[in-house]
């Protein structure tokens, strides 16, 4: 899924005043935490390149998470406009729903990827 597919979906899903650039700062936010917490502990890590996104990034950039746990970034976004909208309740079940898309990710990453051995670990 690549950048602005991820904001067409939101977009339509849950209607929003939020500027682009922000969006694309919240989703900057996610892809660095899939980066560190899930591929950066696995062998290959350093084939996956990230540094970051801004309003420069082309919308046509391609995010890690491959389909169809590509669904993670929209339920990221969803929660951060909740939070933003101060929708406690909505940010709550939006989390949710995140948390378990990650977990799914996590776990089919860790089927296929080779976790670095603790002496061999990159510590940040």
């Amino acid at each position: 899924m690549t950048i602005l597919e991820v904001l067409a979906k939101v977009n339509k899903l849950k209607p929003n005043g939020f500027e682009q650039t922000e969006k694309i700062d919240w989703l900057s936010t996610c892809e660095w935490n899939i980066k560190r917490d899930i591929i950066d502990t696995h062998e290959g890590y350093e084939k996956v390149a990230f540094t970051g996104f801004n309003e420069t990034t082309p919308t046509d950039t391609v995010l890690i998470a491959p389909a169809p746990y590509d669904e993670l970034y929209v339920r990221w976004l969803e929660a951060q406009i909740d939070y933003a909208n101060g929708d406690i309740g909505r940010y709550n079940n939006s989390m949710a729903l995140y948390n378990e898309a990650v977990s799914s990710y996590r776990n089919y990453y860790n089927r296929v990827h080779m976790p670095l051995q603790k002496n061999s670990m990159k510590y940040f």
